[in-house]
């Protein structure tokens, strides 16, 4: 073997080890993607990164404190992360942990967004109050350990009998993820905004205290006028129609569609319950 050769099949090598490393940790962050895992890992980088610093300015306290973290955080990683542990384990003796997005899992996006919708209309035309929350990046499981566990496929039979009047569930949000309604009746919190409008019941103060904490979309029935309205960071977004609820939702749960849905639909609106 030449020298030419043997240098080739060495650089080969480096490739293909970074390669596999940073295809392994792209799909872990698929995996704790939506969960609070993700707020966890920035803590940890920002543990990392005052590391860093205090080695650079020679802070002995510092360093010392940060090394007993990280000596001991090793630990508290593995029983803080094993939720998602676990989730990626399963995966891998599934096969699925390496498997691509399909255009079938855009079809279940498309299915869900359609149950959400006809469940609103439906409840909405009967004037029955709904309040639901659709997980995003940050995590809600503080929100869905207050409810009663669901655990069933999102559809728009199912969501709908979760709202009717007089049902042990109807008191309270659900919470979906992906396309499973996790929970129902869970407690979201109440925001203390003054510039929410004094016409607005609970289950608006609840959705705009979730989003001012998360970046979940939460979808609004009014159990007096039977109107739909959503909030997203903090805003509020009144009196919405059916085509404009599904914008809306393919923006934010469907990426296929946000360069396209960006040019028609601006997500903007009133703010703070302000009428349209």
């Amino acid at each position: 073997m030449s020298f030419e050769e043997f240098d080739f099949l060495q650089f080969l090598r480096i490739v293909v080890d970074v390669a596999l490393v940073w295809f392994v940790i792209y799909k872990l962050f698929s995996v704790i993607r939506g969960t609070k895992a993700v707020q966890l890992l920035k803590g940890i980088f920002v543990i990392l990164g005052i590391w860093f610093f205090s080695s650079i300015l020679e802070l002995q306290t510092v360093q010392w404190l940060v090394y007993q973290a990280i000596t001991w955080g090793f630990l508290a990683v593995i029983i803080l992360f094993q939720p998602e542990i676990r989730r990626a384990l399963e995966q891998l003796g599934r096969g699925s942990f390496f498997a691509r997005n399909t255009s079938s899992q855009e079809k279940a996006i498309s299915d869900s967004i359609e149950a959400i919708i006809r469940s609103c209309n439906y409840i909405g035309k009967r004037r029955i109050g709904a309040l639901i929350s659709i997980e995003r990046e940050t995590g809600m499981g503080d929100y869905v350990e207050t409810g009663v566990s669901v655990g069933g496929r999102l559809s728009s039979e199912l969501l709908t009998n979760i709202f009717i009047p007089n049902a042990p569930l109807h008191d309270g949000a659900v919470v979906i993820r992906d396309d499973e309604i996790v929970a129902a009746a869970c407690y979201l919190p109440l925001s203390e905004s003054p510039f929410i409008s004094k016409e607005l019941g609970t289950r608006h103060r609840a959705a705009m205290g979730v989003s001012e904490v998360t970046d979940a979309f939460t979808i609004i029935v009014s159990e007096e006028t039977g109107s739909i309205s959503c909030t997203k960071n903090g805003e509020l977004h009144r009196k919405l129609d059916e085509e404009s609820l599904r914008k809306m939702l393919q923006k934010e749960l469907n990426p296929t569609d946000q360069t396209n849905t960006s040019k028609s639909w601006s997500f903007r609106g009133k703010r703070n319950g302000q009428s349209d």
